[in-house]
């Protein structure tokens, strides 16, 4: 965060707009991705269901991340994930896009590669990753969504050194995908134990090539990635999304500061748009502690001088309280947005929020997905905040 954005941040609120690269946002409540399994079953191809879904949660000025969208299908970890690399699947896409940017929204894009985290049933092969673990898989915790249901993981294996290039390519092509499907710009996924952070954190990656060992080396695929984003979108259009303290997917590091750190000044040099924090009070889908200070944001976010998006647990008090300290420039909202499609418009005008059904969250159906009401303000009989 730059020296001035921290001189103005007494005077910011939610409410106070801010530049994403080229983009002029006029709020600061920001949709991250959120794997809903909504997308049509096996194919990845985006639904009317998530059409409904972006469209009733664009607002003008907002910033939508979509959910973790795969880059190719050996990349896939759930059999109800879309996609970015048919042209299906860039033409359902391209449908959504459209309706966000018709609402004012400002729409990105999150690349994905799940690595070990998926099934055979899925990807069509084995699942590769940095590092061969079987304890991973013999962890009957570490379940996907399969075509017959949720089901543990399968055995995966690591990729050659020289399998690496094409994963990197894998990621460019999608990047082109992206653009033609309508996005503003694309988030690389490096965070909650998804093929980059396997290769990123010490716990699972033991390699001894030049992708293993040093922070530098481990740290290498994202920064290729990041830089075949970079060449096709601009820096200015990138951003990137960090776990620097979840251990969800059997994820941890020696030294996360010092790891995370070098990261976060790397992408500083390339001057991307922003970068994405998870804070430590989530694991997965559950939420440790709505109260918690945002750490992650508070002692990394200062090494880097453009917009720091903080995701996890936040509640809208939370959130004011990051945004006029400092502390971040935008917050993203998981669970509350779920459940209310209106939650800017809620917030900036101090209305109750409707409760979340966690049971819904990965149900299929529209269930829990599109049937969260909006705010009557005509009506006295509110439902209940959170």
């Amino acid at each position: 965060m730059s020296l001035q954005q921290s001189a103005e941040s007494t005077a910011r609120t939610l409410f106070t707009p801010v530049h994403i690269g080229p983009y002029i946002l006029q709020h600061r409540i920001v949709l991250p991705p959120l794997s809903r399994l909504r997308a049509q079953p096996g194919t990845g191809i985006p639904s009317d269901l998530q059409l409904e879904y972006y469209t009733q949660r664009a607002s003008e000025g907002g910033l939508i991340i979509t959910e973790a969208t795969a880059i190719a299908s050996s990349a896939r970890g759930y059999y109800h994930a879309p996609g970015l690399y048919s042209e299906e699947q860039i033409a359902g896409w391209k449908r959504i896009t459209d309706a966000v940017h018709d609402r004012g929204g400002t729409f990105f894009t999150q690349l994905w590669h799940a690595g070990r985290t998926s099934h055979i049933e899925i990807t069509g092969s084995q699942p590769v990753t940095a590092s061969v673990d079987p304890a991973y898989w013999a962890d009957a915790n570490n379940v996907i969504d399969a075509p017959d249901g949720f089901k543990p993981v399968s055995p995966h294996r690591a990729l050659d050194t020289d399998e690496i290039s094409t994963i990197v390519e894998q990621y460019r092509q999608a990047a082109q995908n992206a653009k033609r499907a309508g996005f503003d710009g694309v988030e690389l996924m490096a965070a909650n134990g998804h093929l980059i952070d396997q290769f990123l954190q010490d716990n699972v990656n033991k390699r001894t090539d030049r992708y293993g060992g040093s922070i530098e080396n481990r740290a290498r695929l994202l920064l290729e990635v990041v830089g075949v984003l970079v060449e096709v979108w601009r820096a200015d259009r990138v951003g990137v999304r960090l776990s620097p303290s979840n251990s969800f997917n059997g994820m941890g590091d020696s030294d996360p500061h010092a790891l995370f750190g070098y990261v976060i000044q790397q992408l500083d040099a390339l001057g991307i748009a922003y970068v994405h924090l998870i804070e430590p009070r989530v694991k997965g889908a559950d939420t440790i502690a709505e109260s918690q200070p945002p750490i992650a944001a508070q002692e990394l976010g200062k090494l880097f001088r453009g917009p720091v998006i903080a995701a996890g647990g936040f509640n809208p008090e939370t959130a004011k309280a990051a945004v006029s300290n400092g502390v971040a420039d935008l917050v993203a909202f998981g669970r509350h947005f779920v459940a209310n499609p209106d939650l800017p418009k809620r917030i900036e005008n101090g209305w109750p929020l409707n409760p979340y059904d966690r049971s819904t969250f990965y149900a299929f159906d529209e269930h829990g997905y599109t049937d969260y009401p909006f705010y009557d303000a005509s009506q006295s009989d509110a439902l209940p905040a959170a």
